[in-house]
């Protein structure tokens, strides 16, 4: 196959694997975020402590991580279908892209949320800093660079993910590297696909490295002065922090 007959298709293959990714990664997001903190909050010694809420949730989570993706992907074809209308293609692809992708990220956001000094968790508490508060003002803004990091992992994760759904017709790299690569033996597309591929992680890598780098540089706590700062910030206005 010459390169005028592999650009077209690696172009079109590109942007579906960008596409389902993009999605895939957002809906994990905004599924993974809320529960991996909810997962702390209600933890032993959490402010919304409850073991029951805690267990259920955490068998659900590990129940989900562990099963092999190509099973889940099978698993979730009807349910696939009731979403988009169909089970093969990209938009089809996005719905166990994501649902795989939740529980992960969910334990990635979980561990780095557990890094937060708890100290600062009481400090805005003891001003009279409800849940939210706590949530959205020292959990979520002490622990952002290590959610970037997170961020960046399971995006990688759902490349590779994505790689797997070209095996039932969703498009992407994964499907040129099946059917001309490996079907039609077509051995250099095979590994232009994965030179790709190793391009596109290397660069989202770097940016995720950056980025995470960056804002703990800009937003590093350690120390009495920054400390204070912070708590004056996430002070309920009508009862702020006092410095003798």
């Amino acid at each position: 196959m010459t390169w005028s007959e592999m650009q077209p298709l690696l172009e079109q293959a590109c942007w579906d694997t960008l596409y389902m990714v993009g999605w895939a990664t957002f809906i994990a997001v905004v599924g993974g975020l809320p529960l991996g903190i909810l997962l702390v909050l209600t933890d032993k010694g959490g402010m919304l402590q409850n073991a029951f809420v805690n267990k259920v949730i955490g068998q659900i989570v590990n129940i989900a991580r562990s099963m092999p993706f190509i099973i889940l992907m099978v698993a979730l074809m009807g349910f696939t279908r009731s979403i988009v209308g169909t089970s093969i293609g990209r938009d089809a692809a996005i719905v166990p892209l994501a649902v795989g992708a939740i529980p992960f990220f969910a334990r990635l956001v979980e561990t780095a949320v557990r890094e937060v000094d708890h100290g600062l968790v009481e400090a805005v508490q003891s001003m009279g800093g409800n849940t939210w508060t706590v949530v959205r003002k020292v959990l979520v803004p002490e622990s952002l660079p290590s959610l970037i990091s997170s961020v960046t992992t399971t995006i990688v994760v759902i490349i590779g993910y994505s790689a797997i759904t070209g095996a039932v017709g969703a498009g992407g790299l994964g499907d040129i590297a099946i059917r001309y690569g490996y079907q039609r033996f077509e051995t250099d597309l095979m590994w232009i696909t994965v030179g790709i591929l190793a391009v596109v992680i290397s660069i989202i890598q770097f940016a995720g490295d950056w980025a995470a780098r960056s804002l703990h540089r800009r937003g590093g706590r350690s120390g009495a002065a920054p400390k204070l700062r912070f708590l004056r910030a996430a002070a309920p206005k009508n009862d702020p922090v006092k410095v003798s």
